[in-house]
């Protein structure tokens, strides 16, 4: 594989972002809730903390990629 093709295909996942972003507003919402109210102070993130919610945004970019491709 040449590194051209890498580059190309990089790019357009990078092109995609926004896209799939705005399907997964809400999952990203509330990811970004439980990251926001878990670092509070001088708290640190932790490993873990938002695991359910960063699970349900992970699942929602894959569906909305797939839903893409087909």
């Amino acid at each position: 594989m040449s590194g051209r093709n890498v580059w190309a295909s990089s790019r357009e996942r990078m092109r995609r972002f926004p896209e799939l972003f705005a399907r997964c507003s809400a999952e990203a919402a509330a990811y970004g809730k439980c990251v926001v109210s878990t670092t509070t102070g001088k708290q640190e993130l932790k490993k873990d903390l938002c695991l359910k919610e960063f699970e349900a945004l992970k699942t929602c970019f894959i569906n909305a990629a797939n839903q893409r491709i087909k």
